[in-house]
């Protein structure tokens, strides 16, 4: 939380009011700053409520565009939990769940029987696959992993699994195997060369036997900056992009996102990381664009990632009935100019009072 070991002197029992809009903490408020806290928590009790009766429906903007939010999973409970939630479907499955804490990885057949699971829960909607993303915070126990000074800019990601073309291919034939009968998208995490997007689509031809089933669709993540900056270059090569604003962010300002000291620093609001952002939607070609970051679900994003051109969000389960009804509120005639105005912007935070402006 980046709040420091003042914490920890704080009286059981104390009053606080966390204020994660502003990333405040009151400690001890007066009574009329708890009455205030009161009132605010009880209109957002009913605005949650509304939401939630609405998560149904699909997230129209006002001039009457679709914006798919779909859920972030890392399970087969959490994907019946965010289908019970109205997710249009799982704009990211984070696969490493199934490898990490292993002696050995899982066989073809524990995969797949695994990735169907989570395919049957959102009965027919879309489900994006990511393949494993494992390496600088994500060791596995049974990749012997070489020390690096510094993992972040080391072997993970698509880096790690090239090196490894048998486990690849071994989760690329379960993939394929459920995609035969389900409406499946794969992509690759961490890609920063045309080389490594050719060799992991090599892989793919190959767990597939040279053809891919139908309606496969292929992506990859943005994560790195110079792949948003050549993401025109990317672009025939795949069918759709899926921005990681938490690795996006931290490459971006050089600000490591689990280092709670750069916290204030590391906001994906920042100019920089939305002007990658902005590059890539105009770059993208026909290939769509989604934002499966945890910015997604920041309701003061909205606006300016659906004025930027993004198509889809994709958040956790709990959060998917309220980024319904912020995509709602927002017309995209009037958010592509304050994304516009967004990019001019200095700092993070001045991005923030522009959308509250507005």
């Amino acid at each position: 939380m980046a709040a420091g070991t003042d914490l920890l002197r704080i009286a059981d029992g104390t009053p606080l009011v966390v204020d994660a809009d502003t990333a405040t903490l009151i400690v001890n408020p007066a009574s009329d700053v708890r009455a205030d806290y009161a009132h605010r928590l009880a209109e957002r009790t009913h605005a949650l409520a509304i939401a939630h009766a609405a998560a149904a429906a699909p997230a129209v903007t006002t001039d009457g565009t679709t914006i798919a939010v779909f859920a972030n999973v890392g399970s087969v409970d959490d994907a019946k939990a965010a289908a019970d939630a109205h997710a249009d479907g799982a704009g990211l499955v984070r696969t490493e769940f199934l490898f990490q804490s292993r002696a050995a990885p899982p066989t073809v057949e524990e995969q797949e029987a695994v990735y169907r699971a989570i395919a049957d829960a959102f009965g027919g909607r879309p489900v994006v696959f990511r393949t494993l993303d494992a390496g600088a915070d994500k060791p596995l126990p049974f990749l012997l992993a070489e020390h690096e000074a510094n993992p972040y800019l080391g072997v993970r990601g698509i880096r790690l699994t090239l090196r490894q073309p048998d486990l690849l291919r071994e989760q690329l034939q379960a993939i394929c195997a459920v995609a035969a009968d389900a409406t499946i998208r794969l992509m690759f995490p961490m890609v920063s060369s045309i080389d490594e997007l050719q060799a992991a689509l090599g892989v793919l031809d190959d767990a597939c036997g040279g053809t891919r089933p139908d309606g496969l669709r292929v992506g990859m993540m943005i994560e790195v900056p110079s792949a948003a900056l050549k993401a025109a270059a990317f672009a025939p090569h795949v069918d759709f992009f899926s921005v990681g604003t938490n690795d996006l962010t931290q490459y971006a300002l050089a600000a490591e996102r689990g280092n709670p000291a750069l916290a204030t620093l590391a906001d994906p609001l920042d100019p920089g990381v939305l002007r990658l952002i902005d590059t890539l939607c105009r770059n993208a070609g026909p290939a769509s664009v989604s934002i499966c970051g945890e910015a997604a679900a920041d309701p003061a994003a909205t606006p300016v990632f659906v004025g930027l051109g993004v198509d889809s969000l994709s958040v956790a389960g709990p959060s998917v009935a309220t980024v319904k009804a912020a995509v709602r509120r927002v017309d995209r005639g009037q958010a592509a100019d304050l994304a516009a105005r967004a990019l001019w912007c200095g700092t993070a935070a001045e991005v923030r009072r522009l959308v509250e402006a507005t």
